[in-house]
């Protein structure tokens, strides 16, 4: 949706529909997120997966069906709807980003840096998918519209797919059998219908031994948070700083260039290739973070990012802000998936995927700080 934000720039200049958008999405998602992480030993998790992947699909579709109903046409009433599509996405994202990534948790780290490389993917596929559509209809009557509904029709298509995916091929992959069983011996008991997805109806025959039972017994949510701690501010800060930038303020107050209307989607592509980039870095060994003391003075140190693009919008041309939005994408995924990888090292399965699932709270707690930030911004200069 914030790929396509020339569109809704172009229907509802008066309300802002980058920020608001983001701004309805970030507390369903939040709140969605949360109960999940509270319950999640109890979650049949295969089924909260398949839910969130559903309805994205159905809110893609949504997207779709409320432009068609409308007529192209801005007001008041399209934009509300507009707003329920993109909380009933912040309920699917809920579903679905702690529900993967506890699950990736329990398997094995290293995953969980494809897992999140792929949401980088995404944002740079969607950028290169909005610059063909808006270019294949930029000349022809009514193409912004045209444009915007050929990329929503792909989207909802890729929406399926993960759908088809991750009910049907996911729990047959040999690796992810092997896991979600190890899981299940170590105590998890929210593998149970995974199991049965990939053709496994029981749990393995040689359960633990009683001098093993102890260890076999899980950390509690609160005592993995306090050992973690300083993972979870970082994933938090990480995000609170790039939210109060991307996308409201590379969207909506970089001013206007010979770009034209192509400005705001080439930073949005800048930033969305630069952290695919960044996701990929750690798996170079020698500039992969580590060190919990270094990652927490590298996610501090981000924060000068704040007064270098102030700066630069005021007082250089587009070229450095481009180059300014690439360092705030390459740092934003290279120290996510140094943080996400290297906490769940050493614990059990189900400690594991509760404390993948506390991470990716923080993080969107830290990206409904961010998006409130720029908020405040916005209203601090008058609206």
């Amino acid at each position: 949706m914030v790929t396509i934000e020339d569109y809704y720039v172009y229907l509802f200049p008066n309300y802002h529909p980058t920020r608001m958008i983001t701004l309805v999405y970030q507390p369903f998602v939040l709140t969605t997120t949360a109960l999940f992480a509270y319950h999640e030993a109890k979650i049949n998790t295969r089924m909260r997966n398949l839910a969130g992947y559903m309805l994205f699909f159905l809110s893609s579709f949504g997207v779709i069906v409320l432009d068609v109903a409308s007529s192209g046409r801005g007001g008041i009433a399209p934009f509300v709807g507009l707003c329920l599509i993109a909380a009933a996405f912040g309920v699917a994202d809920g579903h679905v980003q702690g529900g993967m990534t506890g699950d990736l948790s329990l398997m094995c780290p290293e995953f969980i840096q494809s897992f999140f490389a792929g949401i980088a993917a995404s944002g740079a596929i969607t950028s290169a998918l909005r610059f063909l559509t808006k270019a294949i209809f930029e000349n022809s009557r009514d193409g912004l519209r045209k444009g915007a509904m050929m990329f929503s029709s792909i989207a909802c298509f890729f929406e399926l797919l993960c759908v088809i995916l991750y009910a049907f091929v996911f729990p047959k992959l040999p690796i992810v059998k092997f896991y979600r069983t190890k899981a299940a011996s170590e105590g998890s008991l929210t593998v149970t219908a995974d199991l049965a997805a990939g053709g496994i109806k029981s749990q393995p025959e040689n359960p633990l031994d009683e001098e093993d039972q102890a260890f076999a017994e899980r950390l509690s949510n609160r005592q993995l948070l306090n050992q973690n701690m300083d993972y979870a501010l970082d994933v938090f800060m990480i995000y609170v700083l790039t939210l109060s930038i991307f996308p409201g303020f590379l969207a909506e107050d970089t001013g206007t260039h010979s770009l034209g209307s192509w400005y705001a989607l080439v930073l949005i592509a800048t930033f969305n290739v630069s952290d695919l980039i960044g996701r990929y870095m750690p798996l170079i060994e020698q500039i992969k973070l580590t060190s919990r003391k270094w990652l927490l003075i590298a996610v501090v140190a981000r924060f000068l990012f704040v007064p270098a693009f102030y700066f630069t919008v005021k007082y250089y041309d587009e070229g450095w802000v481009i180059m300014l939005t690439s360092f705030l994408g390459l740092s934003n995924g290279h120290l996510t998936v140094c943080v996400i990888t290297e906490a769940p090292r050493g614990y059990k399965g189900p400690e594991q995927n509760a404390l993948g699932n506390m991470l990716v709270f923080f993080l969107l707690a830290g990206i409904f700080c961010g998006v409130v930030l720029d908020w405040m911004w916005l209203i601090g200069k008058g609206w």
